[in-house]
């Protein structure tokens, strides 16, 4: 029967005899057995239940980066020289890359394993070098070249090996901890996504422009080669453009180049169903499996591009997890399978009988065996209960032991065909291809038992223990929950093989990081993770990442006894009382003081002073807003910018204005990529068990609540450490008129509070917030702003000032030089009125209270206002009131 393999207009040549020579057979030999080794390590890691997420990473790791990347290096160079009938490159170099490829694979695995970032470097620098050396020679080859149709086939293994460049040093970035917090999200999607789609994904996608027609027994349609270009053009470039959108954190641009690698498939498979005829194909079975491999790339690809366009990133990541079946099981195992049902009988036959003998040993039960195999895919892939997973991958596992099974016998039966061979030429290769059939069944196994493992979660585990002690084993429960970590102290023997359950019981999410170690990803709320480290023999500590975690209290400090045993015994520790010790970070204490900043200094061009002007309380009784928690950076003093975390890009956040018996409705939408927050109104009076949760990024929640009292309220962040939360600026007014309020000439707010300088929930800024040591005390949120922008009024008018005290940790002592106020309101009540005899110099105000002054400008001028607390007034809560006639 035909086939575009044995026809060199429409397919690759038959290789060049150097390749039949035994040293070439000695070679594929040799790079499958590595294959096979690798196949096998990631087998044996994946059935290592005690250490799952830390195996699973490994196994995962092992087949992608170990056997699949041997692989591809090999053949993607054996392809490239017959597609464009060059001239082989030199054996002892094309050896000598390969050890490159294969011992720098082992220096990142071990490296991450031992918890080595030396050796996880160096083992990069190597494979990085090893592969651009192969990317030198693929471009190579394409130099004087005779070529074909099928030489553009070659430029989707050039692109593939530029991504692994690109994906293994962003996997040394996120393996060595060169990441913030703020960065990790997008690097390891990154990293994913140039790695799964570009090195492994451009290769098949590549291949099997040739291998489909192939395998259905057509000629090769006459656009094939346009389309190939075409498709290259897309994926290429839309992959490049999604890495460094996810890098830089900007989610459009990440799913713009998604949707142009979304075409590129589409393409593929418009062509693909162009070659389909009535007449059956050579390789039925080979044919729906590879067809299947394609829809679930389709699949995934789609999936990916939905949750980039619609999700954030930290969505994204946590659910990148659950595409690893449709990659690894979907797409992978069953381009390997189809392809070997196919080429297997064409490579190790001696004639058409024999070949379709194999072939029908191959093929047995195939429609039985691609349903259970892609059921299998589907359940591990969708969000299911834990038993759909173990049933899904116990239907892939079927399907696959079954198929390996069938491959042995067509192995066994065609060794027993050679034994009666005599004379016969082609038979000393088959050697060769036993051990590359070998080398790939055992690679397809691999892949289903290394992904069954994990049920579709996260991979995204940094394990590895920091070496193995000679001592006993214990294993300490550790919760994370209300910003502790317990226990916080753990005392072991020197020599103990210490490992840590860690759960987070908490509802906002947290990480574990050891020191010098390894840490979880960041864990929602009932999950948990294994933490090895190995035998401890020296003190160290474990935090939450998380911005201001660890300056909160979130460490734990693991002592080394010398002598005697540890407090508690083997197995899980007693909790105490989850009090963390102090001291974290004392290295980092900023020295900066009140007043240190200089006030005369000029505010930046194209600043603006926040308007203090309250505006009319809004007409209805129902009041809706949406308020964006996230973070900004903001100008706090003349010159001094700092990042702040706010409520609708402002802080202080918007003032709310109503009256009694008004019902408002807040929108709280978290676009905030790191952290949880929520949001806490004085002014409602309800349970805050759901309106005050702390929402998860890309979250929402609606807040409705009566204001039944008047008054000058504050709003804030509700999610604990608060006090870092009020300090970075989650803060704001929320103003209710008195019923019978007067008309005022001009109404302003005031809201005061503390400036502490510093990145947000460092350990140094949250020491200055618990010394009461801020940088600066406010009006509005900027030192000093209506010194240089005075508010304005005019002689003889009656001006109000709302004031809010929002701390988080002083109240204020509002005056107004040069004036009396005849009217004090303080926390929902009059204290003073127009018409009565006395006056008031100040409205006192404690945290987070209160309430309003009135007074009249007798004559023009500039009238300063203060916080008479003489520390605040000069360290920027000072302003002016320039009155003219």
């Amino acid at each position: 029967m035909h086939s575009t393999l044995d026809d060199p207009a429409v397919g690759p040549p038959r290789p060049p005899s150097r390749f039949r020579t035994s040293g070439r057979r000695g070679r594929h030999l040799a790079a499958h057995a590595l294959v096979a080794a690798w196949a096998l390590l990631a087998l044996l890691a994946a059935s290592d239940r005690q250490t799952l997420p830390v195996a699973r990473w490994l196994a995962i790791h092992l087949f992608l980066l170990g056997a699949a990347t041997t692989a591809i290096v090999v053949w993607s160079e054996h392809f490239a020289v017959a597609m464009l009938h060059a001239r082989p490159p030199a054996r002892r170099w094309s050896d000598a890359r390969l050890a490159g490829v294969n011992v720098g694979v082992a220096g990142v695995l071990a490296g991450v394993w031992t918890d080595l970032p030396a050796l996880t470097g160096a083992g990069c620098a190597l494979l990085v070098t090893a592969v651009t050396a192969h990317l030198v020679v693929l471009v190579r080859l394409g130099r004087g070249a005779l070529a074909g149709r099928l030489a553009p086939i070659a430029d989707y293994y050039r692109a593939a090996a530029a991504a692994l460049v690109v994906g293994a040093v962003l996997g040394w970035l996120l393996a060595t901890g060169r990441t913030g917090a703020g960065q990790y999200t997008g690097l390891k999607l990154a990293h994913e996504h140039i790695t799964l789609l570009g090195w492994i994904g451009l290769p098949v996608l590549g291949t099997l422009f040739m291998l489909w027609p192939t395998v259905l027994g057509v000629r090769m349609a006459e656009r094939t080669t346009r389309v190939a270009r075409r498709v290259l053009s897309l994926t290429v470039g839309g992959l490049l453009v999604t890495v460094v959108g996810l890098t830089l954190g900007v989610r459009p641009a990440a799913s713009a180049g998604m949707a142009l690698y979304a075409a590129g498939i589409a393409l593929t498979g418009h062509l693909f169903a162009g070659t389909l005829r009535h007449k059956p194909a050579i390789s039925p079975a080979a044919a729906w499996t590879l067809a299947a491999a394609m829809a679930w790339l389709a699949v995934g690809v789609s999936v990916d591009l939905g949750l980039l366009a619609l999700r954030p990133l930290t969505v994204v990541r946590d659910a990148v997890g659950s595409l690893l079946p449709v990659l690894l099981v979907g797409l992978v195992a069953q381009v390997l399978v189809g392809a070997l049902t196919y080429l297997l009988p064409v490579v190790l036959s001696a004639g058409p009988k024999e070949r379709a003998t194999l072939r029908a040993v191959l093929e047995r039960y195939w429609p039985q065996r691609l349903v259970l195999l892609n059921a299998g895919v589907a359940l591990l892939a969708l969000p299911a209960p834990g038993p759909a997973g173990t049933v899904g991958a116990l239907l892939a596992g079927t399907a696959g032991a079954a198929f390996l099974a069938l491959t042995a016998t067509a192995l066994v039966r065609s060794g027993l065909a050679l034994r009666r061979e005599t004379g016969r030429s082609g038979g000393a290769g088959r050697p060769a291809l036993w051990g590359i059939a070998a080398g790939v069944v055992v690679t397809v196994l691999a892949v289903l038992v290394a992904d069954s493992g994990g049920g579709g979660g996260s991979s995204d585990v940094a394990g590895g223990a920091a070496g193995r002690g000679s001592g006993a084993t214990r294993t300490v429960a550790v919760a994370l929950t209300d910003l502790r970590i317990r226990p916080a102290r753990i005392e072991v023997a020197a020599g103990t093989r210490l490992r840590l359950d860690v759960t987070n019981t908490d509802s906002q999410r947290h990480d574990l990081k050891v020191e010098d170690g390894p840490a979880t990803p960041m864990l929602a709320q009932g999950e948990g993770r294994v933490l090895d480290l190995g035998s401890v023999t020296a003190d160290r500590r474990a935090w939450c990442t998380m911005p201001g975690h660890r300056a909160a209290g979130m460490s734990l400090d693991i002592v080394v006894k010398r002598y005697g045993t540890a407090t508690a015994g083997s197995g899980t520790a007693t909790v105490g009382s989850g009090a963390a010790t102090a001291g974290a970070g004392h290295s980092e204490h900023m020295t900066a003081g009140p007043g240190g900043l200089d006030l005369s200094a000029p505010f930046s061009a194209g600043w603006r002073p926040r308007a203090a002007e309250l505006a009319p309380a809004p007409g209805g009784t129902v009041h809706r807003a949406e308020l964006h928690a996230g973070s900004k950076e903001i100008e706090v003093a003349p010159g001094v910018n700092q990042r702040m975390w706010t409520f609708g890009g402002t802080a202080p956040g918007p003032t709310l204005h109503g009256r009694v018996g008004d019902v408002f409705e807040i929108t709280l939408v978290n676009d905030d990529t790191t952290m949880g927050h929520g949001i806490d109104f004085h002014a409602g009076s309800l349970a805050p068990d759901r309106p005050m949760r702390t929402i998860r990024p890309g979250e929402r929640l609606v807040y409705r609540f009566r204001a039944e009292r008047a008054g000058a309220w504050l709003y804030h962040c509700s999610t604990a450490p608060m006090l870092q939360h009020l300090g970075n600026g989650m803060y704001g007014a929320v103003v209710i008129d008195p019923p019978g309020l007067r008309k005022a000439d001009r109404t302003f707010v005031v809201v005061t509070s503390e400036i502490y300088l510093g990145t947000p929930g460092s350990a140094a800024q949250t020491a200055k917030m618990r010394r009461d040591t801020p940088d600066a005390w406010v009006f509005n949120g900027v030192a000093g702003q209506y010194e240089r922008e005075p508010l304005k009024a005019k002689a003889g008018e009656r001006v109000r000032f709302w004031v809010v005290a929002a701390g988080p940790s002083d109240g204020v002592a509002f005056h107004v030089v040069g004036t009396v106020f005849d009217t004090v309101y303080k926390e929902g009540a009059y204290l003073l009125r127009p018409q009565e005899a006395g006056g008031s110099q100040v409205l006192d105000l404690a945290t987070a209270q209160g309430g309003f002054v009135e007074t009249t400008f007798p004559e023009a001028g500039h009238y300063a206002f203060v916080d008479h607390d003489m520390r605040h007034a000069e360290a920027g809560a000072h302003g002016t009131v320039e009155v003219t006639r």
